[in-house]
């Protein structure tokens, strides 16, 4: 008989999982996903194209209906999982309903920072994190509302393009002197400001926002320096939290993130977690891959696999605001590395690779991003690059490296 495992959250990290485990453990476990949101597991990562109008709604789910029943998975999505009773290894469900499990994997996901600041809750305040958020920001646009957005990370200026694209004014808010600071170094980040000013979107970067101005709805965003921009809505994406309520609540260790060990396992046998609400030697990646990776080892580890998670090499590569972002590995630089750089603003593009001992450790990319993967595989990989030194800068040589050294 098939062993019970359930897993709550249906979001890129529980589609992966169960992805992986239908690879190397078909048939070993019956297997339930638990979501919140009331639709199939979809690409957050796209949104953004949906907001934009490139994208239809449904062209971003992960797999169809009957690609989950044909793995022998129930689905049961528009769930809010209220309780886990660690002891009698079971869970309520929000209508009072619960389900046992012999093992448990917790994908819970994230959830939008809000600010700290009078007028957040006025009337006009929104989130950009999932394809409800989508359904709103389309209305504000349709509308042409002049929108704030609180935030120059990622999730930031994909809302602002979304929305400028679908015919919003925009102004982006950003606290830091550059956009993306955790990815990109200030010349990229000032090369990314430029293109995303050239959609259409006004930047202001070293903005501290002190207030949202309006009676019963949203006026305008008040500044630290007093400056004052005039608004109908305000979108915040300065950051996440990871969601660990759940875990905390059923006595599962958490700190910033639910804590793991290398096979991803939590302080409670026969319960993991993966993804954006796991914290793996003291790092909570929200990111996709990291994710991925963790779902692989897991799902190894489940099929009776020796596997340990490691931690990742965090890596980004998306489309930003239609402009190609790359960065990877020790991008900012060490004391003992040296970095080659290539700069052609008027062109939009910013190459900038970091050696140390012979060894690629870190890269960054603003506009042309197509050797991004292979820049990823040097880092990952720690392979000696000094072959191809001389021309790394412009490409993927033909030869592989191995030959060429």
């Amino acid at each position: 008989m098939s062993e019970s495992l359930v897993i709550v959250g249906n979001g890129m990290a529980a589609a992966r999982l169960v992805d992986e485990l239908a690879k190397v453990a078909l048939g070993r476990y019956a297997i339930a996903v638990i979501g919140a949101e009331p639709r199939l597991a979809y690409n957050r990562v796209l949104l953004s194209s949906v907001l934009a109008g490139e994208t239809a709604s449904h062209e971003i789910e992960l797999k169809p209906a009957n690609w989950w029943r044909d793995r022998g998975v129930t689905l049961k999505y528009g769930c809010t999982v209220d309780e886990i009773d660690v002891g009698r290894r079971e869970l309520k469900i929000a209508n009072e309903e619960s389900i046992t499990f012999s093992k448990l994997v917790l994908a819970t996901g994230s959830s939008p920072l809000r600010l700290n600041v009078p007028g957040v809750e006025l009337a006009g305040v929104h989130t950009f994190r999932d394809s409800r958020d989508v359904d709103l920001l389309l209305t504000l646009a349709a509308a042409k509302k002049r929108v704030v957005v609180v935030g120059g990370g990622l999730l930031g200026l994909e809302a602002a393009y979304g929305l400028a694209k679908a015919g919003a004014p925009v102004t982006l808010v950003h606290l830091m002197d550059r956009l993306m600071e955790r990815q990109l170094d200030a010349p990229a980040g000032a090369l990314l400001k430029s293109l995303v000013e050239k959609k259409g979107i006004s930047v202001l970067l070293n903005a501290s926002t002190s207030r949202i101005a309006g009676g019963q709805r949203v006026e305008g965003v008040e500044l630290s320096d007093g400056q004052r921009i005039d608004a109908d809505a305000v979108i915040l994406a300065a950051g996440i939290r990871p969601n660990i309520a759940l875990a905390k609540e059923g006595g599962i260790a958490a700190n910033r993130g639910v804590i793991v060990d290398d096979q991803l396992q939590t302080s409670e046998a026969g319960i993991f977690a993966l993804g954006e609400c796991a914290e793996h030697r003291g790092v909570c990646y929200g990111l996709v891959e990291p994710a991925y990776e963790q779902a692989r080892v897991l799902a190894q580890h489940l099929a009776g696999r020796k596997s340990v998670y490691p931690g990742s090499v965090v890596a980004t590569n998306l489309k930003v605001s239609g402009v190609g972002v790359f960065s990877a590995g020790e991008f900012l630089g060490t004391e003992r590395s040296e970095a080659i750089v290539l700069s052609d603003f008027r062109r939009g593009i910013y190459r900038k690779l970091v050696i140390e001992e012979g060894r690629l450790i870190g890269a960054v990319l603003v506009g042309d991003t197509t050797d991004a993967l292979w820049y990823l595989e040097l880092i990952r990989s720690r392979e000696n690059i000094a072959a191809v030194r001389k021309d790394m800068m412009f490409g993927r040589p033909a030869a592989p490296l191995a030959a060429a050294a």
